[in-house]
Parts: C-alpha cells; sequence; structure tokens
C-alpha cells in the first residue's frame, strides 16, 4: 500500500530510521539467536525464546521491507541512518537475551509512536494508515515480557 503523494522531510527521516531499526532488530535477534545455539542443546532441550527469536528477526526483515517499499512508493529519498549494532557479549544468558529484546523492542514502540506524532503534525494522514497496523502489532506484542517473568520465576525459586 504504497501512497502517491510526497511525504514531508520529517515523515521521510523518521520512515528511513523505522526501516533501518527494524533491520536492526533482525539482526540482533539473529546474534541472539546464534548465541543462544552455544549455550543449549539444539532440538528439544531448546529454549522457547530460542526459535522466537529466529523467527521474530524474519519478521523484523519483512517488516523493514514493507517501510521501504512504502518510502519508494512516496518516490520518497532513502537514506538510512547506520545503527549501532548492539554488545552481543552482553547477552549471555537468556534472561540477559531477552532483556535486550525487550529494549529493543520498547525502543520500537517508541519510534512508531514518534512517527505517529510526526504523521499527525504534518497532516500525513496516508502515513497514518499505513504505519496504524504496525502500532497496532507491537501494542499486541507481550511474549517478551511473559517470559522474563517466567525466567525471573525460575531464578527466584532455583
Amino acid at each position: 500500500m504504497a501512497a502517491k503523494h510526497l511525504l514531508s522531510e520529517e515523515c521521510s527521516i523518521a520512515l528511513n530510521h523505522m526501516h533501518s531499526y527494524e533491520l536492526h532488530i533482525s539482526d540482533a535477534y539473529l546474534s541472539t539467536r546464534g548465541l543462544m545455539a552455544c549455550y543449549y542443546i539444539e532440538g528439544p532441550g531448546e529454549p522457547l525464546f530460542a526459535t522466537f527469536f529466529e523467527n521474530q528477526a524474519e519478521v523484523k526483515r519483512e517488516l523493514g521491507k514493507q517501510f521501504l517499499k512504502y518510502l519508494r512508493g512516496c518516490e520518497s529519498k532513502i537514506c538510512l541512518p547506520v545503527i549501532k549494532r548492539p554488545e552481543i557479549d552482553n547477552w549471555g544468558t537468556g534472561r540477559r537475551a531477552l532483556e535486550s529484546a525487550l529494549e529493543l523492542e520498547n525502543h520500537l514502540s517508541k519510534l512508531l509512536l514518534d512517527l505517529e506524532t510526526i504523521a499527525s503534525a504534518n497532516n500525513e494522514y496516508d502515513v497514518l494508515c499505513f504505519m496504524g497496523k504496525y502500532l497496532e502489532e507491537q501494542k499486541s506484542t507481550n511474549y517478551l515480557p511473559c517470559q522474563l517473568r517466567y525466567h525471573k520465576e525460575l531464578e527466584n525459586q532455583a
């Protein structure tokens, strides 16, 4: 669903940032998934969130493509910001990986809300319609907080 009009510069910059950040999260999830494979035996004993990271990496990559497709449809300038890769060494445990993923998702939610604010201020109704579904999906994601609570409970029992 690409718009037929040119975007304001602010919306264009925000959409470029969204595309870049979705790819950033995808890369982080793939890195986390690989790290988890080093700590756990593959197969039935594998933590549920390891598969989640792999699946989410694909989802985030596809969402990034949708933002790029939208930018192209608007004939907007594609200028993706470089986002520093997170320190993978800090993800040495499943709990830390979940905490890091939650931080990434929370920042993504903030970026979506910022984009919504910018689009509203610039009367970019097509942008609001386009990104509305992403904002709703982001709000409904509660898997990570549930997994994090579960791991904290396990640690408390140990």
